[in-house]
């Protein structure tokens, strides 16, 4: 089994990474894995598994599988479509997606991550590979009714809890792995990642000649067709085949509340 790099907190709120054990223990690291953290003596029984890095960034791929870019309505992009999620959307294993009450129409869109490890600036494609630390799973979240009448897509992407994440990260994949999303046990998604248009390695050139890429930044590299609509209550589980899986619960968020200003 490959080695799975966690992120936990213990019940006095320090937080870890570390190496996940068979017996489920983890093992502490001295520093985040791709910033050369060392594996230590500690060993925690008593934790709580979090997103398995915490980006200063998401960079999100638009219509990166030709079949979803048909189920669109729309060609497939000449070069990669970006959009950013900010790191708030990010939660855990088991976290419960909110859902706003601006929307009528949140879909699922499951997806490969990948985890940068380096500080990455004008990257020759032929590089890029080097710079992708590992690999995990996401679920791009998003409010489909907002995406559709705003024309940009910062708030249908940008909700609180929009980036389910985790559980943990591993360092290689296969690059024909299946994908897999499930709505209430349901399959809903297949695909083999290796039907992205633009392949991992294209897209983490691309993206460092805009932007400068950071150690634990996260690229969401699109989803395959088949996403839908999801509804309070439901539960949705992403697999991808030498990861694991990640399901959240979705649940209606709480109602906003009207603050009476002091004269």
């Amino acid at each position: 089994m490959a080695q799975r790099y966690v992120r936990v907190q213990t019940p006095d709120g320090k937080i870890y990474y570390g190496l996940l054990q068979i017996d489920r223990t983890v093992q502490v690291l001295d520093a985040p894995p791709w910033l050369k953290g060392q594996p230590t003596d500690q060993r925690l029984t008593n934790y709580h598994l979090l997103a398995p890095c915490a980006p200063s960034k998401i960079i999100a791929v638009g219509k990166n599988y030709a079949d979803h870019a048909a189920e669109m309505g729309t060609p497939v992009p000449q070069e990669p479509l970006l959009f950013l999620k900010p790191p708030t959307t990010v939660i855990a294993l088991n976290a419960e997606i909110l859902y706003p009450a601006q929307s009528q129409r949140v879909d699922y869109e499951g997806e490969l991550a990948l985890v940068i490890g380096d500080r990455v600036k004008d990257c020759p494609a032929q590089e890029a590979h080097s710079k992708i630390w590992g690999y995990t799973i996401a679920n791009d979240v998003t409010a489909r009714d907002l995406q559709k009448k705003d024309g940009q897509w910062t708030r249908a992407k940008g909700f609180d809890t929009f980036c389910p994440l985790g559980p943990w990260i591993v360092r290689e994949i296969n690059p024909d792995a299946r994908l897999q999303t499930f709505l209430n046990d349901q399959p809903v998604q297949s695909a083999s990642i290796g039907d992205m248009v633009f392949s991992p390695d294209r897209l983490v050139s691309y993206i460092s000649q805009i932007m400068t890429l950071l150690p634990g930044d996260v690229i969401l590299t699109g989803t395959p067709e088949g996403v839908g609509a999801m509804q309070a209550g439901d539960r949705v589980r992403v697999e991808i085949e030498g990861i694991g899986f990640l399901e959240n619960g979705v649940s209606l968020r709480s109602p906003l509340y009207q603050i009476q200003l002091q004269d």
